[in-house]
């Protein structure tokens, strides 16, 4: 792949993962508070419906940008015939490892995100440094195992 392609790759798929999540984010909040085992009106209910905002926001670009430069790098290795049979599966393998790079990014950005929506009094940062210090960086990887069985 030409470097000019993966600067393609990388801009484009970061761009179009920030608009998504952006756009996405309230409905996601939603769906937190919908689930948090303290119940939708204790997690916060419709306020603060953007609480967290700036962990997807900060998130998203490199997540989005690493799955597709991953994608396309894989691909274009696997996969130098355009014609072969082998197509479908080349497209396959190349979509697994860049959801698989993408989650090292997703996973921490999510886990303070939804921490965030389900307590909307707290500040990002806050619930960053809060998770760092009482579970390490264990903490913001809780989940990446079934989030990459799911992605994948």
């Amino acid at each position: 792949m030409e470097p000019r392609e993966s600067w393609a790759a990388l801009t484009a798929g970061g761009v179009a993962g920030v608009f998504v999540d952006l756009i996405l984010f309230p409905l996601d909040t939603v769906k937190t508070r919908l689930q948090s085992p303290q119940g939708f009106r204790k997690a916060g209910g419709f306020r603060g419906i953007y609480a967290g905002v700036p962990s997807t926001a900060i998130g998203s670009f490199p997540n989005a940008a690493a799955f597709f430069i991953t994608y396309e790098n894989v691909k274009s290795l696997l996969h130098p015939d355009s014609t072969s049979y082998l197509t479908p599966a080349a497209h396959m393998v190349a979509a697994s490892l860049g959801e698989v790079v993408a989650c090292l990014i997703r996973v921490p950005s999510e886990v303070v995100k939804q921490r965030a929506q389900v307590s909307p009094s707290s500040s990002t940062l806050r619930i960053l440094s809060h998770t760092l210090y009482h579970e390490g960086i264990q903490g913001l990887y809780r989940g990446y195992k079934s989030t990459v069985l799911r992605e994948v």
